[in-house]
């Protein structure tokens, strides 16, 4: 049945023919098959409807069949990819450093490097490789974390419109570090920047980059800041994104730094930090208490398994969170996750599902359908984007990944006999192979990837030779046009 937009008659810019999936919010996988998809001029999805209909879809939009995009046996589309929780300046040491856990982790790596970030020559090379590798990885929209550092900041988002990616960008706030003095701020040095932050980002008018407020995390600050970006992020209406309940050190922390409060969660909640708007990344280790308290503020959380995995935070129960109707979507959290993929998100979210089940034989393993959906649909919904972006729902912007399974060099081997769609959307999720991101005949690159293998075993991140094409808002971003 052909679906259309309300919206008043717009030019169609192009129509694709071939498969589709994605998800909706009762069906975790939907498969159309021989689908045509008209896309407008301001890259919004303007129908939908069977190959069958296509003369009568041309005369109603008014295009030319014979323009259409078919695609190839082995190709179909899938919605683009929504990263919830990353750190964009620690992506120079994505792949090393995973020997230590949490809190020991951010003061003996993180902090000495997001202090560089001063430099701006630096954040140029950083950023740009940040935002070109997660797009090439299929990654539309991306939640970043900066560093303190406002100018910083704004390239990141200067960058992220230059390129074509859907963004949450936010300037980071601290005003506790005892370990690393010089990185961090006074507490009026983080309100003031963060003020600057928001206004010059939002003067930029970027079309698809907005501002998110970002206190690190409670234990990096104070009670009153805590209070004044809550007072902030609701006077400009604006997403809130922080981190809980990773790591039972810091949980311990929290309760001995705030003992005032009931919970890790009440500390967000009495400080207006926890909206419909907010996302949390980990969560591994809230109770059932603090969940309900999700539900009911609409608060989201960002499940970032290869992190929880390599720094052994703890294993988020997904059921549990799904059970308590909390919103909820996929992260990559580079660098305290390896990868940059989102599609490696899918695997390690899977694989913590198994270990779980491993744990408990009663317990109902995800499947690959239901985290498909958090990677994309739920990712959107996390976010609060889930008017624009998740899905090919008509009148969402064209967020879309162009997968080709047979591509040349691949990682891919199709069986002989014909697959249907459902089977190679599984495939695609769950092969990778390794890949060295380093010259290695230069002997300290090569000893940084001997490193590398050392701790992570083998680097099983999203292969984007298969992502032929990428789109956002209807606009092809990768391949990249030098």
């Amino acid at each position: 049945m052909m679906a259309q937009s309300d919206r008043p008659a717009a030019t169609i810019a192009n129509v694709y023919r071939g498969t589709f999936m994605h998800s909706t919010q009762k069906t975790a996988l939907e498969v159309l098959e021989d689908e045509l998809l008209g896309v407008d001029t301001d890259g919004k999805i303007a129908f939908m409807g069977r190959g069958a209909e296509l003369q009568t879809l041309s005369q109603t939009f008014g295009f030319n069949p014979s323009e259409v995009t078919q695609l190839a046996k082995d190709e179909f589309f899938i919605p683009g990819l929504v990263d919830t929780h990353i750190h964009a300046c620690q992506y120079s040491y994505a792949g090393t450093a995973l020997d230590m856990p949490l809190l020991q982790w951010l003061n003996t790596y993180t902090f000495p490097v997001e202090s560089q970030f001063t430099d701006l020559n630096f954040a140029q090379r950083v950023y740009s490789q940040v935002v070109k590798r997660t797009l090439r990885n299929g990654t539309t929209t991306a939640c970043y974390f900066t560093s303190i550092h406002t100018d910083a900041s704004l390239l990141l988002g200067k960058l992220a419109n230059d390129f074509g990616q859907r963004a949450l960008v936010g300037k980071v706030c601290m005003d506790i570090n005892d370990f690393v003095e010089h990185y961090k701020e006074t507490t009026q040095e983080s309100q003031d920047e963060t003020c600057r932050f928001i206004k010059e980002l939002l003067d930029k008018k970027y079309p698809l980059v907005r501002p998110v407020v970002t206190p690190r995390f409670a234990l990096s600050c104070k009670e009153t800041l805590l209070g004044e970006l809550g007072a902030i992020a609701k006077k400009h209406n604006l997403p809130i994104q922080s981190h809980i309940s990773e790591n039972l050190e810091e949980v311990k922390l929290v309760k001995q730094l705030f003992p005032k409060y009931a919970s890790y969660t009440d500390v967000y909640l009495k400080n207006n930090l926890l909206t419909d708007k907010t996302v949390m990344a980990h969560g591994c280790h809230l109770s059932d208490e603090e969940l309900v308290i999700f539900k009911e503020t609409g608060a989201s959380l960002s499940h970032c398994p290869n992190s929880n995995i390599s720094l052994c935070s703890g294993l988020l129960d997904v059921r549990n969170v799904l059970k308590h109707q909390v919103k909820l979507g996929l992260g990559t959290d580079v660098a305290g996750g390896y990868s940059a993929s989102m599609l490696d998100a899918v695997r390690r979210a899977r694989d913590t599902s198994k270990v779980l089940t491993i744990q408990n034989p009663n317990y109902n393993t995800l499947t690959f359908e239901e985290v498909f959906r958090l990677a994309t649909l739920g990712g959107s919904q996390a976010l609060s984007l889930d008017g624009q972006t998740g899905n090919f729902e008509v009148g969402k912007d064209f967020d879309a990944l162009r997968v080709n399974v047979a591509a040349p060099g691949g990682p891919m081997d199709l069986s002989v006999n014909s697959e249907e769609p459902k089977i190679i959307l599984e495939k695609f999720l769950n092969l990778g192979e390794c890949q060295f991101l380093f010259n290695l005949s230069d002997p300290k690159r090569l000893r940084c990837a001997v490193h590398h293998l050392l701790h992570v075993v083998s680097l099983l991140s999203g292969d984007d030779r298969n992502i032929a094409e990428v789109y956002v808002a209807g606009r092809k971003v990768v391949p990249f046009t030098d």
